[in-house]
């Protein structure tokens, strides 16, 4: 697949036309409160749809209750096994590296900014982290699971997004595009997959070929849910790379959004690692792992710990030689990531289940696998962009 200047700035132009058109629909007739109030109810699927919920969002949920007919089922458990072998540098490159990123892209950070949830980034960080978890449950899929209701409910969000920042005539489309257009949510899915594959790399992670394949796969399903044009995304680890080269290129750069986000996501990491010696290593691993340049557009601190951190594949290492020669050791520290992942989604979320509603305003400022020898090493798709 190829892609061009010309190509990118015709998927700033689109949407997603079934989510903006429901919401639309739902804003006209008066219903989001109604929708809210009754979607609370509906968190696993195959659940009974609520009496009264408005015909557009039965119509809507109805047609988007089931994956893509595409899915590879057994490259899906692939890239469940390749998260529970590596929950723990998933998490951290989400939240130091995929999250940072968001801020690099100012149009971005403006967008994130415009809503009540970024005042408090532990909601977007847990959403996200809840969103991720959901996903690689086994039942994921299954009458009971819970992320198809989650990607439905997040998909309707990023519509009343758009239709609040354009209805209200407070985001520049000729400037910016159509807010959470296609080129945008694509960018999205490559900073949740690419890029973190990417910082595994970087952190010295080992993984196979197909783990790393598998994991992408899975996001591809998980953009398909969220009404990303599968015509547009792209297939291949190759074909991200490229994507991801020049969707960077095209938008990165400082702004006083994307430093004012990445100051609040610090703060909050700082109170999550208890006591505060340790505080400086949150600000040591973004810059290791956005890099010293992306990382003084967001003005990242430096520490004393920025050397220390890029020690981090040796002690990662010494742990998967372990993980490798002791079953116990392999199951332990199997548990202790899964714990870890645990205890930080419970920090964020106060121990609460977060809840994906239809915003009925913005914010005021702007108006409105484990089976894989630890020998096998990934590399990422070299840069296409000099």
């Amino acid at each position: 697949m190829t892609y061009t200047e010309a190509s990118m700035n015709a998927l700033r132009q689109a949407g997603d036309e079934l989510a903006d058109a429901t919401v639309a629909a739902l804003f006209e007739r008066g219903e989001v409160g109604k929708f809210n109030t009754l979607m609370r109810y509906v968190s696993t699927a195959g659940a009974p749809l609520p009496d009264g919920l408005p015909d557009v969002a039965r119509e809507y949920l109805e047609s988007t209750r089931t994956p893509p007919a595409w899915v590879d089922w057994a490259e899906m458990e692939k890239a469940r096994l390749f998260f529970i072998d590596n929950n723990v540098h998933i998490s951290t490159a989400l939240s130091f590296a995929s999250m940072p990123a968001c801020y690099l892209v100012p149009h971005v950070a403006k967008l994130l900014s415009a809503t009540h949830g970024l005042k408090y980034p532990s909601k977007r960080m847990a959403e996200t982290g809840q969103f991720t978890v959901y996903l690689m449950q086994p039942d994921a899929f299954e009458a009971g699971g819970r992320f198809v209701p989650a990607a439905q409910k997040v998909r309707l969000l990023h519509a009343s997004i758009r239709h609040h920042l354009a209805r209200e005539n407070h985001w520049d489309t000729e400037v910016h595009g159509t807010p959470i257009c296609q080129e945008d949510m694509i960018g999205g899915q490559m900073f949740f997959s690419m890029l973190v594959l990417d910082s595994l790399h970087r952190l010295g992670i080992h993984m196979s070929q197909e783990g790393a394949d598998a994991y992408y796969y899975a996001w591809r399903v998980v953009g398909a849910m969220l009404g990303v044009d599968q015509d547009a995304v792209p297939h291949t680890l190759d074909e991200a790379r490229r994507f991801l080269d020049l969707y960077m290129v095209r938008h990165m750069g400082p702004s006083e959004e994307g430093t004012h986000l990445t100051r609040q996501l610090i703060d909050l990491y700082e109170q999550v690692v208890p006591g505060t010696f340790f505080d400086p290593i949150v600000s040591a691993l973004i810059r290791h792992l956005v890099g010293d340049t992306c990382a003084d557009w967001l003005q990242v601190p430096r520490t004393s710990w920025d050397t220390v951190v890029k020690a981090a594949p040796h002690l990662l290492g010494v742990l998967e030689t372990i993980e490798d020669h002791s079953p116990f050791g392999a199951w332990a520290l199997d548990r202790l990531g899964h714990l870890t992942s645990v205890l930080e989604l419970s920090a964020l979320t106060r121990g609460r289940v977060m809840h994906y509603a239809i915003p009925e305003q913005l914010k005021k400022d702007y108006g409105v696998s484990s089976t894989v020898p630890r020998t096998s090493r990934w590399a990422p798709p070299a840069p296409t962009l000099s």
